[in-house]
């Protein structure tokens, strides 16, 4: 059996890579957040905080499971509570290579 040099072995790697295709990379959300700066929810603000800052969600969730869960959710972010406060904010995918949230249909 014939076996490599590790100097082969190396330039073999490194090469072959080079005619194959890269694969799609992925968007992340937080790469878009620094980008755009969207304002959002900090965790701990009320409902009644959150609706006055930003306005009536386009969608309301109701409660879920225990601790009730609700979800709201804004043209560009949606906002999770834990009773009434706010535990996450995120963003909504913009794109489909964006890996987060779908938005709102």
């Amino acid at each position: 059996m014939r076996y490599l040099s590790p100097i082969a072995l190396v330039l073999a790697l490194t090469i072959a890579p080079a005619g194959v295709s890269q694969p799609r990379r992925d968007v992340l959300l937080i790469e878009r957040v620094a980008v755009e700066g969207v304002e959002r929810p900090a965790n701990g603000m009320r409902m009644d905080e959150v609706e006055r800052r930003f306005g009536a969600p386009e969608r309301r969730h109701p409660p879920v499971g225990e601790p009730p869960i609700a979800r709201w959710v804004y043209p560009a972010f949606t906002v999770y509570f834990e009773h009434d406060r706010v535990i996450y904010s995120v963003l909504n995918r913009s794109r489909p290579e964006e890996k987060g949230p779908r938005p709102p249909r």
